[in-house]
């Protein structure tokens, strides 16, 4: 399917929560030495405005990274705080990174970053801002496949469906399961929503079974965006977490609880 489109939902509470552990991941590969590559299944645009008209009609933005910022989340010398002021001085003050963008700003010389998007508009719109980065214009479980192993070798893989293809929540586990066995070094995060019918618990069951030990599972709560919105929280599941990563999520529990 390829009617979805972040433009509505870009800042939100979810992306906070994603985008803060992201941040905090990059932020590890990037200090060390050896060169890392970066790729994405579910690019999307990049680049979001927080003023468009798609933003204005959710809200969702002002009870994400806007209430996020006014009550102190995220310090100056937070990783999601510079990516997003990196982007702010290049591209605008009401603008915010997507996970594309945030990589972008933990890439250096040497480093390699896959994105793949197959909706047409939205793949168009990358290929302005992601000059720094391979674009595969196809399924993104396909590119992950052909690419992974990748060179360079440490790295990290982010797969962040739309799940408006509802069998995603069955077969993911079994995608993750052959990334991981391919990549056996490699950070592969998932993202999913948490729904108020908990559609989702039952994959975030079977990714836990299928990494063992040492992943990482991060869930948050928060209240619905608006009247009749389904999303009720967050999830982040990290096989091979970088060092810190589990001391951030248990910050943003915190954070997300109160």
């Amino acid at each position: 399917m390829l009617s979805y489109q972040h433009s509505f939902h870009a800042g939100n509470a979810a992306d906070v929560h994603k985008h803060a552990l992201l941040a905090v991941a990059l932020a590890r590969l990037a200090g060390k030495d050896k060169p890392f590559t970066y790729a994405e299944t579910h690019a999307g645009r990049g680049l979001y405005d927080l003023t468009a008209p798609e933003a204005a009609r959710t809200g969702e933005a002002r009870a994400g990274i806007v209430r996020a910022l006014d009550r102190g989340w995220f310090p100056y010398d937070h990783p999601l705080r510079a990516a997003l002021a990196a982007t702010r001085t290049r591209h605008g003050p009401d603008t915010y990174p997507g996970s594309p963008l945030i990589a972008r700003h933990f890439l250096r010389p040497g480093d390699v970053a896959h994105l793949a998007e197959l909706h047409p508009q939205e793949h168009a719109a990358l290929a302005d801002v992601a000059g720094f980065a391979h674009l595969h214009r196809q399924d993104g479980f396909e590119m992950a496949n052909a690419i992974l192993p990748p060179t360079p070798r440490r790295g990290m893989l982010l797969i962040d469906p739309s799940y408006e293809v509802k069998a995603d929540y069955d077969r993911i586990p079994g995608i993750v399961g052959r990334l991981a066995r391919k990549w056996n070094v490699g950070v592969i995060a998932v993202w999913y929503p948490i729904l108020g019918d908990d559609r989702q618990a039952a994959m975030a069951r079977e990714l836990t079974e299928t990494a063992g030990a040492g992943a990482l599972a991060s869930e948050v709560r928060f209240p619905p965006a608006r009247a009749g919105h389904g999303m009720a929280g967050s999830g982040m599941f990290v096989i091979n977490p970088p060092f810190g990563l589990a001391d951030e999520a248990a910050r943003l529990a915190r954070l997300f609880a109160a």
